[in-house]
């Protein structure tokens, strides 16, 4: 190893809710300066505000605080990214060239936005009625796009990829749908729900309500449709049918709000460390690497077969903490995730369903009450209590 080289007890790759969720529950069991966390961004975002943003409840700045803010004390903060990782010699190659060495690694750096992966869809986002809520920079354009719709079609997209927080395509249409109706532009509007999935929801207790709201509503929904390309500036969306081998379906629309293809970033997906489908591959249970024993993933990167929320990295992390101390002892990782996520799913201004479920797709209710039902205090949750415990709670390792 070249003589610029650091070498930490655990180093963590990504920066983000599961990175310093662990980090700052290894921190309080291992020395300072022995962790370090490898991320470039400059800033950290609270994402499952972002839905509340683009329908116009608060403004997006205050889902931001600085990344520096938010690395545990006594944590070695790397401010750069990863390019490659080499497991059989404990090393990964930072993008400056720089190698950094450990003992156990942690790998969670979220997920990436694949954008160019709908023609006609770069630069063009915040114009010509086109908007997404799946990202910082794009997230401030959705609720001027809902304000300047009068009448013609919405169009809502879900992609059948992977992507983070699974209801947000739909919540983000729910709230439009009621504020057309303040407005009183309803009547003149048409509204679709263009989905890459063959249904509205993957639990078939909450799917139930999400049809209902569609129908209540005259939503309609068109399901194994995959968005592949936008003519911009003539308001045209064009999408692949999956039942259908290579057909595709065009329509015109007036706004439309877009979710991208997502994956594993491109340096997990051509490394050692990735499964067939390009993500980390581990255990399902222990969170640990399945063919290299001192590595371990949690969050959107991993392969881990639930939902990918922000719920779920915060049952992810106290288990990878967990076994990781195990494995630096000599041990065998004991703690089980079981699969736990959670979506609180918007359903318009003041109203939530808080979806909870494991691997299995059995509920795993946290209240007592039928959480089916759209309730306002469920809302409420979501809106004030939800980010205080995010910022407070999980990343300082106390929930």
């Amino acid at each position: 190893m070249s003589n610029d080289s650091q070498n930490f007890k655990v180093l963590i790759i990504g920066g983000g809710a599961a990175g310093i969720s662990v980090a700052a529950r290894l921190r309080k069991k291992l020395p300072s300066g022995s962790i370090a966390v490898v991320d470039p961004a400059r800033k950290h975002h609270y994402q499952p505000l972002w839905t509340l943003v683009g329908g116009g409840v608060c403004n997006k700045e205050i889902t931001e605080r600085d990344e520096a803010s938010v690395i545990p004390a006594g944590v070695v903060w790397i401010q750069e990214g990863a390019k490659s990782f080499d497991p059989a010699a404990n090393r990964v190659e930072l993008q400056s060239g720089k190698v950094v060495g450990y003992e156990q690694l942690v790998v969670c750096p979220g997920i990436q936005l694949d954008w160019s992966k709908v023609e006609g869809l770069a630069g063009n986002l915040g114009k010509h009625g086109i908007c997404s809520n799946y990202a910082y920079d794009t997230v401030q354009d959705t609720w001027p796009t809902i304000q300047g719709t009068r009448s013609g079609k919405a169009l809502f997209t879900h992609p059948s990829t992977p992507i983070k927080c699974g209801g947000a395509p739909q919540k983000i249409m729910y709230l439009a749908e009621e504020a057309f109706r303040k407005a009183g532009v309803r009547s003149g509007l048409d509204i679709h729900f263009y989905s890459g999935m063959p249904e509205s929801f993957t639990v078939p207790h909450y799917a139930r309500v999400l049809d209902k709201c569609m129908d209540d509503r005259s939503i309609t929904p068109h399901y194994k449709r995959d968005l592949i390309a936008i003519d911009a500036p003539n308001r045209k969306a064009t999408f692949a049918c999956l039942d259908k081998e290579g057909e595709t379906e065009t329509v015109e629309y007036s706004m439309i709000h877009v979710t991208p293809p997502m994956s594993a970033p491109d340096f997990i997906k051509r490394s050692p460390l990735a499964g067939s489908a390009g993500w980390v591959e581990v255990d399902k249970g222990t969170c640990q690497h399945t063919r290299f024993p001192n590595v371990f993933a949690l969050g959107d990167a991993s392969n881990l077969p639930t939902s990918k929320t922000g719920a779920a990295i915060r049952k992810q992390a106290p288990v990878v903490a967990a076994n990781v101390l195990a494995v630096l002892e000599g041990k065998q990782p004991a703690a089980k995730y079981d699969g736990y996520t959670s979506c609180p799913l918007v359903t318009g201004y003041g109203k939530l369903i808080l979806a909870e479920f494991d691997y299995d797709k059995n509920l795993a209710e946290t209240f007592w009450f039928d959480q089916s039902k759209e309730r306002w205090s469920m809302y409420q949750l979501k809106r004030h209590i939800l980010p205080m415990l995010y910022w407070q709670g999980m990343l300082k390792g106390r929930a």
